[in-house]
């Protein structure tokens, strides 16, 4: 227990207690190793008591929830995404290319041009391709992925659609064991995994053949990586302090500054996590940054904990340099790695003809560049030398696009979803794909990128909340999420005459739900709290979560494609610029 005066309090933490009058408050005391790696409350067995379970049977079965409950809103969550998924039975928005894209990547190592006529013949059952390369603006890996699919059921909308729903279905468990890591709560992660599954971008966004899902999922398992690695480097901080006569465990700074952390393998996975992401767009460079930093920070704050007189520098002579190589030159080398394809497939060589049968630019520095090397180097400099070429114009590809779009939106309506995008529509006649026979008008079947309202319009005030736990509270939870909301969201910002959609936000949709979680937290109330406390906030919170998930249902025909009357449609166009 402190014995500073008020007086004292406030010469040796000023900045805090000027902060006091804005809400700020001090961390409440506890024991260094519960402040390194805080406890899992133990589960409750009252419900199973209730239900007449013995207590030996009900103690295992709560502490079984720890995973039942994820793999149930999995369930949950795949079941809606699998259901009806070659519907509409067409190529839909951007599954024009990204099909197409993984279809090649698997026949012939390298994507190529195809007939303008390609998705009607593809729809009605041809999968013939010439081998004739085409130039493309991102990197291989998300369509290796979506071909998997393709190759076990076909080139048709179930088969390049199924991975990209097997890993939205994933993510909504992933999300649910980082949250209960997170949080240190079951409830709460199942509730932001929970959220996951009812949200509209992301439910759009896993039954269609886009690269941003692959690229979401990629970057949420190497966010729950280094959260991981982050409770186990703790851990092995927390067992090394010394204990006092008390047997409690007190800051040593021979720990703090000197204690070797030795291998940290899932920080390793994280950079190969990132590096997936980084080759599936490049966008994902951001959250290799952010998450770099957010790495430098959480070692710091560990170290200080454990007691080091100079956490930064100690931090930076033990841990920096190996954060680094786990992630950055990991990421890299699974980027080029995942050229393989283009790489490997070298073609041949016609005086007449040229380069044949090999990836778009695949031999620019023997042929256009005009200084490919010679010798035995010959056969890495050269390929690496033309990829180099080939990046830096998808590069300006990528920063000139300007191309008007009906559906391209700015990043400042993305959090409200002022502006979805419709991937599929036509307006079938009564009787004719899936339109009642007794309707009085045309029918409206589309499939709309739309969020879950409710939930995006929450998850603005969830960020200001956040934002307040993390400056006036310094809670390092509400640090992580936001860090993944800001590397996924701000950077657009800087080419906002760009033509850009709102669906890239589906790779922070995560982090958003986590933030919606935290704040139901709060309005659910700490522990401790009145009983009173407890049941308003459950109603507050249980009435958010109930229009969130009827938000869901309202919309599900516009996230399905599945045909409704015209007036139906109408009304579910709720501002003019959904249409």
């Amino acid at each position: 227990m402190s014995t500073d005066t008020p007086t004292q309090e406030r010469q040796s933490h000023p900045w805090q207690h000027r902060l006091r009058r804005f809400g700020y408050a001090q961390r409440a005391r506890t024991g260094v190793r519960e402040r390194l790696v805080p406890p899992y409350p133990e589960p409750g067995t009252r419900v199973w008591a209730a239900l007449g379970v013995g207590p030996r049977r009900a103690h295992r079965l709560a502490r079984s929830t720890g995973w039942a409950a994820p793999l149930a809103v999995a369930l949950l969550a795949g079941l809606t995404r699998f259901w009806n998924l070659g519907s509409p039975n067409a190529v839909i928005f951007d599954e024009t290319y990204y099909a197409k894209d993984a279809w090649a990547l698997w026949k012939y190592g390298y994507e190529v041009d195809w007939p303008k006529d390609a998705n009607d013949k593809i729809i009605a059952g041809h999968s013939y391709v010439g081998d004739a390369a085409a130039y493309v603006v991102h990197p291989p890996v998300g369509k290796w992925v979506i071909g998997i699919g393709e190759q076990l059921f076909g080139l048709h909308p179930f088969g390049w659609r199924f991975m990209v729903a097997l890993l939205g279905t994933l993510s909504v468990l992933m999300l649910c064991r980082i949250g209960r890591r997170l949080f240190r709560s079951t409830f709460l992660g199942c509730l932001a995994g929970g959220l996951l599954a009812v949200d509209g971008l992301h439910f759009v966004m896993s039954r269609t053949a886009l690269l941003d899902t692959v690229l979401m999922f990629f970057v949420l398992g190497a966010f729950g990586c280094i959260l991981v690695d982050r409770d186990r480097a703790r851990a092995r901080l927390a067992a090394a302090l010394p204990d006092d006569e008390d047997g409690e465990a007190y800051p040593d700074p021979a720990v703090g500054d000197g204690l070797r952390l030795g291998l940290r393998p899932w920080r390793l996975a994280a950079g190969v996590l990132l590096g997936l992401a980084c080759a599936t767009k490049w966008n994902g460079a951001v959250f290799l940054a952010a998450f770099g930093l957010m790495i430098v920070l959480w070692d710091a704050g560990s170290r200080r904990t454990a007691g080091a007189l100079r956490p930064w520098r100690s931090t930076l002579r033990r841990d920096v340099p190996w954060a680094f190589l786990s992630t950055v030159p990991v990421a890299l080398g699974v980027y080029v790695a995942s050229w393989t394809g283009w790489f490997a497939k070298s073609g041949t060589f016609s005086p007449s003809l040229g380069w044949q049968h090999s990836g778009y630019d695949r031999h620019y520095a023997e042929t256009e560049g005009g200084h490919g090397a010679h010798g035995f180097l010959a056969g890495i400099l050269n390929p690496l030398r033309s990829l180099w070429h080939y990046e830096q114009q998808v590069w300006d590809f990528n920063t000139t696009l300007s191309s008007p779009h009906t559906y391209q939106s700015n990043p400042w309506s993305w959090l409200v979803q002022a502006r979805p995008v419709s991937y599929f529509y036509e307006s079938p006649k009564p009787g004719q794909d899936g339109c009642p026979t007794d309707a009085v008008d045309k029918c409206a079947r589309e499939v709309l990128a739309l969020g879950t309202p409710l939930l995006w319009w929450a998850a603005c005030f969830a960020v200001l909340y956040l934002l307040y736990r993390w400056a006036f509270r310094r809670d390092w939870r509400a640090g992580a999420v936001l860090c993944g909301v800001a590397a996924g969201y701000l950077p657009w910002f800087m080419w906002q005459e760009r033509t850009i959609f709102v669906f890239y936000a589906v790779v922070f949709a995560p982090f958003l739900c986590l933030a919606v979680a935290m704040m139901i937290g709060a309005i659910l109330g700490p522990r401790g709290s009145s009983e009173r406390r407890r049941v308003t906030g459950a109603v507050v919170a249980g009435t958010l979560v109930l229009l969130i998930v009827w938000n869901f249902v309202y919309f599900w025909p516009l996230y399905t494609g599945r045909a409704i009357p015209i007036d139906a449609w109408r009304n579910r166009m709720w501002f003019d610029t959904w249409i």
